[in-house]
């Protein structure tokens, strides 16, 4: 991965789901650790995790993962802490990084190679693409860096992205996995469903 790192958002309190969606069990782990498993055996220079709500809890079911695990002590604040966080637990080499969302089990990671090459001929970031639909995971330059820093509220980097459309490519992708989130419990039982298949 040409020392990409990545990064994986596990501060929020998950309340649509009505809590601990991430700890919730997953074909015999729990989501996050299903994440990370995914994640860690993408190629990546390092591979990081940001917690937040339930920080204890979510580094037990990382223990034993080659993840390093960051705090986001303003994790309240929404994704924008975690993001805050997480690009400043980066290696200072780090040529970029590919950002995965703690409750999409399923993402692509095998599309980051082509993810990493889009970045960088686009010059800021590269995401997928699922029948017109923007996903995720999202793959930032090294240029990112000082916007992803710079982010406040609870928001995501999606304003960047919408802010320098000349800058960021799109490679499509018939996985579906790009867009499924865990946001309740029937998005688990999808989830669930398609980690069985």
């Amino acid at each position: 991965m040409n020392g990409w790192s990545a990064l994986i958002l596990a501060g929020g309190a998950g309340r649509r789901f009505g809590g601990g969606k991430l700890l919730t069990d997953l074909g015999g782990a729990p989501v996050i650790r299903r994440v990370a498993e995914r994640v860690c055996a993408g190629g990546f220079a390092e591979v990081i995790a940001v917690t937040g709500s339930q920080g204890a809890a979510i580094r037990a079911a990382l223990a034993g993962a080659d993840v390093f695990v960051s705090e986001a002590p303003d994790w309240a604040e929404g994704m924008a802490a975690s993001l805050r966080a997480g690009i400043a637990a980066l290696s200072p080499q780090a040529a970029g990084v590919c950002v995965f969302l703690g409750d999409m089990p399923l993402a692509p990671v095998g599309l980051c190679p082509a993810l990493v090459e889009a970045a960088q001929g686009a010059g800021y970031a590269a995401r997928p693409r699922v029948a017109a639909q923007p996903g995720h995971p999202v793959a930032f330059t090294r240029a990112a860096f000082a916007d992803l820093i710079a982010l406040h509220g609870d928001q995501g980097a999606t304003a960047l992205l919408k802010a320098r459309p000349e800058a960021v490519a799109y490679v499509d992708t018939a996985d579906t996995g790009a867009l499924l989130d865990i946001d309740t419990p029937d998005d688990l039982a999808l989830a669930v469903t398609a980690w069985k298949a």
